[in-house]
């Protein structure tokens, strides 16, 4: 977050000050007046904000509060020609990092940005650690489409209406099932999700709504259905599209009784759970086939959320690619790293038909598979490789983190000793390991000399 701007109707001011931060290799952008400012801050990541205090329309004192509401870690530093006492234990109840005098003296402008810039950075990691451990989540993105469907999180979240989220695959609308249940009255309780394609038709109802023992075989002992188990959280059924009519059915019933009966079971239960559920499908479409109850999707369906393809907010990539550079370099304790111009502008020229989760997966390969402190447009381009298998038989659709540094590993190892024609040592020198790492590698991934 080396990003910084500039809010002061002083253009000459600005001008000297974006001067002086760009000579040391800060990108500096300028705002005229505090409604530029905030307009900027909701579509860019500054590492520190630079804030008159006297300005017609705001002034910077009511202007911090607001800044500070769009984005609450980036560190803004007031500045003034009219500095006072007063001024300056205002400015930092309402939260300003630092407080300086115009004219502003050179050492003290680049002595404050780099302790804001490095405030940011500590804070905005520990913001990630935070949410890791709590296991919550936040939506990433400025554009329009992102602040649309937060807006309706906002209002819809403390209700209890049913939300039907739909989407492509890799949009996130996980993301937006948890946050309405994290943002509503029902966040102290359990959050059930069932990944409905990923379950038999012949489990799915024992799955929802539980059984009882012996009420087919192998079910050797009672079991909690999801709608039990989810009683006064939010039960989250993704991919509903793919769940059979028969459990359709029941799933209806449910929400009409609010209760349900266990596989088995001549008792009705009752249940208290708000329902979110999400496809990828045309339910519409589904419906003219007889492939999806009309009854049940007019039930499900009373607050739609949409949340777009990646190619619909290509605004939000350079964020998004910021985000999954600082997340996997904690995750991995990586040093930090960034990616050029060029190449973010690359990437933002791409598809993405595997939307947000495509590009994490993308911005994962490259730090694990590239150790450049700066990422440029080769470095992306090497490995821009499609999820299935390629000519090598290599397999990009794996999901364990652990199999794909392994598979990854090998291939790289491979790659390199045929590009050396198996001179172990040489190649061992290249790859900056000892021989005897290098056979050790060999005989675990068991890789063997290509025949020609």
């Amino acid at each position: 977050m080396e990003k910084i701007l500039i809010i002061d109707d002083d253009k000459n001011i600005c001008e000297s000050v974006k001067m002086i931060l760009e000579y040391e290799k800060y990108s500096v952008d300028i705002a005229f007046d505090a409604f530029e400012g905030m307009k900027k801050i909701r579509t860019e990541n500054y590492g520190a904000i630079f804030l008159d205090i006297k300005m017609p329309g705001m002034d910077g004192l009511e202007a911090i509060t607001k800044l500070r509401e769009i984005n609450d870690t980036t560190q803004i530093i007031m500045i003034s020609a009219h500095a006072s006492l007063g001024n300056a234990i205002e400015a930092t109840k309402k939260g300003a990092f630092d407080f300086i005098e115009k004219p502003i003296d050179r050492e003290k402008l680049l002595i404050t940005a780099r302790n804001a810039l490095n405030q940011t950075e500590l804070l905005y990691n520990n913001k990630i650690l935070k949410e890791k451990v709590e296991g919550r989540v936040e939506i990433i993105g400025k554009s329009k489409a992102i602040t649309d469907i937060l807006e309706i999180i906002k209002k819809v979240a403390p209700t209890n209406s049913r939300i039907f989220i739909t989407g492509e695959n890799g949009t996130g609308k996980e993301l937006v099932a948890k946050a309405i249940h994290q943002h509503s009255s029902r966040s102290d309780k359990q959050f059930v999700e069932v990944n409905c394609a990923a379950i038999p038709n012949e489990l799915i109802e024992s799955e929802l709504f539980g059984h009882e023992k012996g009420s087919f075989t192998g079910a050797t002992a009672q079991r909690i259905g999801k709608f039990e188990q989810a009683t006064n959280g939010t039960l989250f059924l993704d991919e509903i599209g793919d769940m059979s009519l028969n459990a359709q059915a029941k799933v209806l019933r449910s929400i009409e009784d609010g209760s349900i009966e266990r596989v088995g079971g001549k008792n009705k239960i009752p249940v208290d759970v708000r329902i979110v559920s999400a496809t990828n499908k045309d339910l519409q479409k589904e419906i003219s086939e007889n492939k999806f109850r009309e009854d049940l999707y007019h039930r499900l369906n009373v607050i739609p959320i949409h949340v777009p393809s990646l190619r619909e907010r290509k605004d939000d990539i350079p964020i998004l690619i910021e985000h999954f550079t600082k997340l996997i370099s904690i995750e991995n304790k990586f040093p930090q790293r960034k990616f050029s111009e060029d190449a973010i502008q690359f990437l933002i020229n791409q598809e993405w038909k595997g939307n947000v989760r495509e590009l994490r997966n993308l911005i994962e390969r490259i730090l694990i598979m590239n150790s450049n402190p700066v990422y440029k447009i080769n470095d992306v381009k090497a490995q821009m490789i499609i999820y299935s298998k390629d000519s090598s038989g290599f397999d990009y659709s794996m999901d364990s983190f652990q199999d794909f540094k392994d598979a990854s590993e090998r291939m790289f190892i491979l790659k390199k000793l045929n590009e050396n024609n198996w001179n172990i040592s040489r190649t061992a020198e290249i790859l900056g390991i000892q021989r005897s790492h290098l056979y050790n590698k060999i005989n675990k991934y068991g890789i063997e000399k290509e025949e020609k």
